[in-house]
């Protein structure tokens, strides 16, 4: 990594991290529902996760919301904590 990557760090991990391959505008999407789905295929087709498929998911969607940071309109931050819910849904059913 160079000078100027290692400074944007966390957007090099989100390209080139080999945790999830994720569908692509996942977290621009406005259905809670659907980021969840999404991120639970994309965790459960991983073959490179060191958890569990919820683990990951629920890890990389902590990651976005934390790397935007106070950029994070109140919107899109609302639509992604419903997201965790429905995660948890969604893994929950799985489960029983």
């Amino acid at each position: 990594m160079t000078k100027r990557a290692s400074k944007n760090w966390s957007a090099y991990v989100t390209e080139h991290s080999f945790a999830l391959q994720l569908e692509q505008g996942v977290f621009t999407l406005d259905n809670s529902e659907k980021i969840a789905k999404s991120l639970k295929k994309s965790a459960e087709e991983s073959l490179n996760r060191k958890g569990t498929a919820f683990q990951s998911a629920m890890s990389m969607l902590n990651f976005y919301i934390n790397r935007a940071g106070k950029n994070l309109k109140p919107k899109r931050k609302r639509i992604l904590e419903q997201a965790k819910t429905e995660l948890r849904k969604l893994f929950k059913t799985q489960m029983v």
